[in-house]
């Protein structure tokens, strides 16, 4: 069964700062020879990494709301130079636009059954994606969207 995971996204003010930070890893990664995915380094690692890599995704909190989410493709362990095991997760190279659903910060990250995870904002069939993100959040506020 598929699982996700959810995520602060610290230090994008917007889902404009987290494709822009996505894509000037995949051009590093590129240049460096490798494949162009980002990555995100996580003290804990998750213990159902079957479940997450079967079509998991990391879903992003951006300013309070669910915003993005990136297909999860693997899941590395590693000790770092000061001892403590940490989780690195690699991240498709696509940032997919979800309904923006609220969320209270929290710390670390938390996993996301499928039937919570919003639902991506494309797959409505409406051109919701092409509005301003101030008026999505607006609206999704509302419950409008």
């Amino acid at each position: 069964m598929t699982l996700n995971l959810i995520k602060l996204c610290v230090g994008a003010d917007s889902l404009q700062d987290l494709r822009d930070w996505v894509a000037e890893r995949a051009l590093i990664a590129v240049a460096a020879g490798l494949e162009p995915h980002s990555s995100h380094v996580t003290r804990m690692v998750p213990k159902r990494g079957e479940e997450l890599l079967d079509g998991g995704s990391l879903y992003w909190i951006i300013k309070g709301q669910v915003a993005a989410r990136q297909r999860l493709l693997d899941i590395k362990t590693f000790t770092g130079g000061d001892g403590i095991t940490r989780c690195e997760l690699i991240l498709g190279p696509e940032v997919i636009e979800v309904t923006p659903a609220p969320r209270r910060p929290f710390q670390g990250w938390r996993y996301l059954e499928p039937d919570a995870a919003p639902r991506d904002l494309g797959a409505s069939g409406a051109n919701i994606e092409e509005m301003p993100e101030d008026l999505k959040r607006e609206l999704a506020e509302l419950g409008l969207l």
